[in-house]
């Protein structure tokens, strides 16, 4: 799979990023180097991953090989959503409209809040005694 041509597409969620690449083929998906079931364990997690595939109606036409680190198992299928999406734009142009209608090109900005001095967590104070 690697001597190919393929289009590349990075993407990030959290503290997660993923390198996805493309190519093409009969749907074979890759994670780490190992088939995908046996990274993403969730289902849901997996169709989430998978979505810019189902959305473009392209599910099997594409063999999918990506490397993503940082983060956990949520963070790395939203990373690699957003992978797939930009690296489906980068093989047709014409993919732009159907995945922004959906948000998958969107970059999700959500991360962990830091931790505040003089709390417990990022909001969590101690409890307010009046007298």
């Amino acid at each position: 799979m690697t001597n190919e041509h393929y289009h590349f597409g990075l993407g990030r969620r959290k503290s997660a990023v993923a390198r996805v690449r493309l190519y093409p083929g009969n749907g074979k998906v890759l994670v780490n180097g190992k088939p995908v079931e046996d990274v993403i364990t969730r289902e849901f997690a997996r169709e989430d991953m998978l979505r810019p595939l189902t959305v473009t109606e392209l599910m099997g036409t594409f063999n999918i090989q990506v490397k993503v680190q940082g983060g956990g198992i949520s963070g790395w299928a939203g990373a690699i959503r957003h992978g797939l999406a930009r690296a489906l734009v980068a093989a047709d142009e014409g993919y732009r409209r159907p995945l922004r209608a959906h948000g998958l090109l969107t970059r999700d900005p959500r991360v962990k809040e830091r931790k505040k001095p003089g709390l417990k967590r990022a909001r969590k104070a101690a409890q307010f005694t009046k007298r």
